[in-house]
């Protein structure tokens, strides 16, 4: 009946047989497997090990034992009880096949790889081991070679979804969508109830900015499986970036709970425009943190003290290209005192080929594009070279590699600029920030000791272009008298709350329009829909289209006055502004993240348009709105700070990071572990 299927008609046999002898070894060990089969793996698993209590050379139960441990995520018991198997029969394929599962789970690639390629020498169809071969392979950075591992187990599975969904996974990670999207439809035509294909496409199409499918097949996936460790953070991600505030609310509600019970490993960065609750940040970090990296990869630096003439320092980063961090970073490289340090530059992301980036490569002593090498082999790179800091300017955003840096391949490992909150890693020593941002009070938020730069944790570049050519307010769609209040950030850092103020502000000044970043067709629609709710003409929104750096900088000056967000701040889109002479007013957060911009008024010597909770900040941008002489006078106010304040003087700047920089080195090359300190204010010139 067993080998019929006939599952439930043989668990009564064998209880049959166990009500007589208890200790019927073969009853036992094969009731154990109808429990795994039939998804019960805990029972199956105490089963099996009752059977081999009674007879512990058993091949096929210590088989049996291990999947059951590894569908438990019990994988390193996994891996001994086939090691045991294998023991006892060297030649057991299912057993090879199991230990190498077990070991990809446990982060061992190389030795995963080994195992599995002996199963398909003695087994070149066997599509289980293709396919997890291709995961292994995609892992140590092979993507060719993944690839080729699912196509050849799907030519011979053509209808094996789970192949087609990791198929799908890989190419999204390779930025050929279209062939990942077909991947993941022809994994749902063949399984329309596969939580994992939803989840692939929901995470797909948010990346297409075709978000609210996304947020549909996010939600399908929860239907199906509603502990999905990836759908729910998924759909809340597509239902901020939409502004659907009403599913944003609901999602949102049992965020914490699901953070603190470990449920969902949420994107960190998602949280910071939801919460500005430090502890859930801390937990959620380390939950995420958990996810992708569960077991501690083996350091490469295990307590060396290496003495250079210069101190050798990596930036890694995606983001070397026309992004935000380049823009703001890329004078820092090109200053760096060259008799004192030696930099380098460690880019996974794209080459876009902008002046930008050239620029970039052309700061660095040395550059390495690393993007179509593993983890271990980048972390490897920065060990070979001896470098002494290595800052990560990533933390959890778009595009990350956390696990490059789980490899410990410097002495000193800083979190900087990317990602601003904790990455609850034990393998990041420092953060460096500034005590707005972050008060000495907060440590206890923080797995990374805390640096506080004087004035402002934030570089800028004080050679940035802005475009001589100012478009006119028509032309930009602006009504031509009209008080413009405006927030170019993106829409997901938008919240009911914080919309809610905006719209009474546009009732209370006559006349004034909202100039906000055109982020996808869904939230402009939720944003005109939710202005006519609160009674404001739809048309006082006014959207702006992206376009090229210095232009659009040049057209800030087209507008009176930004609003910033909470409890996620402005970050570099405040400093574009008050770079380009406009002021801006914000709320001062909870958290790092929704401190930002209060950081960098300070920085330019407009306090002043710090508030410290909405109902000051609707009352101030009111009263700046309706009195021309006070908002003319913080202009010029602006315009007089921008080159002599602290804020954009970036060779002063870099003189401070660099202090911070030698002292965490001074200190490790004492013998001292990582510890918080403060940088003295340096003059200028």
């Amino acid at each position: 009946m067993h080998q019929q299927g006939r599952l439930a008609e043989a668990e009564q046999s064998y209880l049959r047989v166990l009500a007589i002898e208890p200790q019927q070894f073969d009853a036992l060990q094969l009731l154990g497997a109808i429990k795994i089969q039939q998804g019960r793996h805990a029972e199956g698993a105490d089963l099996i090990e009752r059977a081999l209590r009674i007879n512990p050379n058993s091949p096929r139960a210590l088989l049996n034992l291990g999947f059951a441990l590894l569908r438990l995520d019990r994988s390193d018991e996994a891996a001994a009880s086939f090691d045991r198997a294998l023991a006892l029969n060297p030649g057991y394929v299912q057993a090879l096949y199991g230990r190498g599962a077990a070991l990809a789970k446990l982060s061992r690639p190389q030795d995963a790889l080994i195992d599995l390629d002996r199963v398909l020498a003695l087994q070149p169809a066997d599509v289980a081991a293709l396919v997890v071969r291709g995961q292994v392979l995609r892992e140590l950075g092979r993507y060719e070679e993944s690839l080729a591992s699912y196509d050849r187990a799907l030519g011979l599975a053509p209808n094996h979804s789970e192949a087609l969904v990791k198929r799908g996974n890989l190419l999204f990670d390779l930025m050929r969508y279209e062939p990942a999207l077909m991947s993941f439809e022809r994994a749902l035509a063949i399984n329309p109830n596969d939580a994992e294909a939803h989840n692939g496409r929901g995470a797909l199409l948010h990346k297409l900015r075709r978000s609210e499918e996304a947020l549909a097949s996010f939600e399908r996936a929860i239907a199906i499986e509603p502990d999905h460790p990836h759908a729910f953070g998924g759909a809340l991600g597509c239902a901020m970036s939409i502004c659907d505030w009403s599913k944003t609310a609901k999602l949102a509600g049992e965020l914490e709970a699901r953070i603190f019970q470990r449920k969902s490993p949420i994107a960190p960065f998602m949280l910071l425009a939801c919460s500005g609750n430090p502890s859930a940040q801390m937990q959620c970090a380390g939950n995420f943190i958990q996810d992708k990296i569960p077991v501690g990869p083996v350091p490469l630096w295990r307590g060396a003290v290496w003495r250079h003439d210069r101190i050798r320092i990596a930036y890694l980063s995606a983001d070397f290209h026309q992004h935000a961090t380049a823009y703001l970073m890329a004078r820092l490289f090109e200053l760096h005192d060259r008799s004192r340090f030696e930099v380098l530059g460690v880019s996974f992301g794209p080459d876009d080929g902008s002046p930008l980036r050239s620029r970039i490569v052309a700061a660095f002593d040395q550059f390495h594009d690393v993007r179509a090498k593993s983890d271990r082999e980048v972390a490897g790179l920065l060990n070979e070279r001896q470098i002494d800091i290595a800052v990560d300017l990533k933390g959890f955003t778009t595009d990350c590699r956390p696990g490059i840096l789980a490899h410990r391949p410097a002495p000193l490992q800083v979190n900087y600029l990317g990602y601003p909150g904790t990455m609850a890693a034990d393998f990041i020593d420092y953060v460096i920030a500034d005590d707005v941002v972050l008060p000495r009070d907060q440590q206890a938020f923080f797995s990374e000791k805390i640096v506080h730069l004087p004035h402002c944790y934030q570089v800028n570049d004080s050679t940035r272009a802005i475009a001589t050519d100012r478009p006119s307010r028509p032309a930009a769609g602006l009504p031509e008298r009209a008080f413009v209040f405006c927030c170019f950030n993106n829409n997901h850092k938008i919240t009911a709350p914080v919309f809610d103020v905006w719209m009474r502000i546009l009732q209370k000044v006559d006349g004034s329009v909202l100039w906000l970043l055109r982020d996808n067709r869904s939230a402009e629609r939720n944003l005109r829909m939710a202005a006519t709710a609160s009674g404001v003409d739809a048309a006082r929104l006014v959207f702006a289209d992206r376009m090229g750096h210095e232009e659009h900088l040049a057209r800030h000056r087209l507008a009176d006055l930004v609003l910033d967000t909470v409890p996620f701040n402005a970050h570099t889109t405040a400093s574009d502004a008050l770079w380009a002479g406009l002021p801006l007013l914000t709320c001062r957060g909870e958290s790092f993240a929704g401190r930002v911009a209060a950081s960098l008024l300070q920085a330019i010597g407009l306090p002043e348009l710090v508030t410290h909770s909405l109902e000051d900040y609707e009352a101030l941008a009111v009263k700046l709105a309706v009195d021309p002489p006070l908002l003319s006078g913080i202009r010029l106010k602006l315009e007089q700070n921008r080159l002599r304040k602290p804020l954009f003087d970036t060779d002063r700047f870099r003189r401070h990071i660099e202090a911070a920089y030698t002292t965490m080195w001074t200190r490790w090359q004492e013998g001292e572990q990582p510890q918080g300190f403060d940088v003295a204010a340096i003059e200028s010139g």
